[in-house]
C-alpha cells in the first residue's frame, strides 16, 4: 500500500512537472527548473488533499 501511495505520487509529480515545463516553453519560450518544480509540487500537494477529501466523503 505504501508503495502504490510513492509510485502515485512520483508519476503525479512527473506528469505536473512535464505539463507545466511543456506549457512554459510552448507559450513563454523558456522555462526555469525553480518554476517547474515550485509548480509541480503545488499540482502535488492539491492532488493529495483532494484524495484525502474524497476519502473522508466516502466513509461518511
Amino acid at each position: 500500500m505504501i508503495l502504490r501511495e510513492i509510485f502515485i505520487l512520483v508519476l503525479v509529480f512527473a506528469a505536473f512537472a512535464s505539463a507545466v515545463a511543456a506549457y512554459l516553453l510552448a507559450f513563454h519560450g523558456a522555462s526555469s527548473v525553480k518554476e517547474v518544480v515550485s509548480t509541480a509540487f503545488a499540482g502535488t500537494i492539491g492532488v493529495y488533499v483532494g484524495r484525502f477529501i474524497e476519502r473522508r466523503l466516502a466513509r461518511g
